[in-house]
């Protein structure tokens, strides 16, 4: 997770915050201390409540119905190119109602035309709509 999100932030750069749901994989003490190495906000929804973050729950239902559960990866190698193809699709291809019927490229690059870097927001909410992520005690396990 901490490798993929630091590509991402190389490529569009650092957001003020992250939002996700308590999953095991983000909410690991390695997740945590990236986040405060490089100075992000992290922020739970609240455990049941998915709409809190409803964007990201109905892009993961797409890709787990459309790809996850019809595909057998046969290796690390395989999933990655399976799911970059996927995601290239789905980015630069595919028209999405929720945004006038433009694909997400082509909505990203006219949101960067219409803001000037000087003017864009540093972080995407006014107020936190979730907990703050904290460091866990880990113990051992045998």
């Amino acid at each position: 997770v901490v490798r993929e999100l630091t590509q991402l932030i190389a490529q569009r750069g650092k957001p003020g915050m992250i939002v996700s749901d308590n999953g095991t994989e983000l909410t690991s003490n390695a997740v945590l201390a990236w986040c405060g190495e490089i100075g992000v906000e992290w922020h739970y929804i609240a455990p049941g409540k998915p709409m809190q973050n409803g964007y990201v729950e109905s892009f993961n239902g797409r890709m787990r119905d459309e790809l996850l559960n019809e595909t057998l990866f046969l290796s690390m190698a395989h999933a990655r190119v399976e799911i970059a193809a996927w995601v290239e699709d789905y980015n630069r291809e595919r028209p999405h109602s929720s945004l006038g019927y433009a694909t997400p490229a082509a909505f990203a690059a006219e949101l960067d035309k219409q803001w000037p870097a000087s003017l864009r927001p540093t972080g995407s909410a006014t107020q936190p709509i979730a907990s703050t992520a904290l460091m866990r005690k880990t113990t051992a396990r045998l």
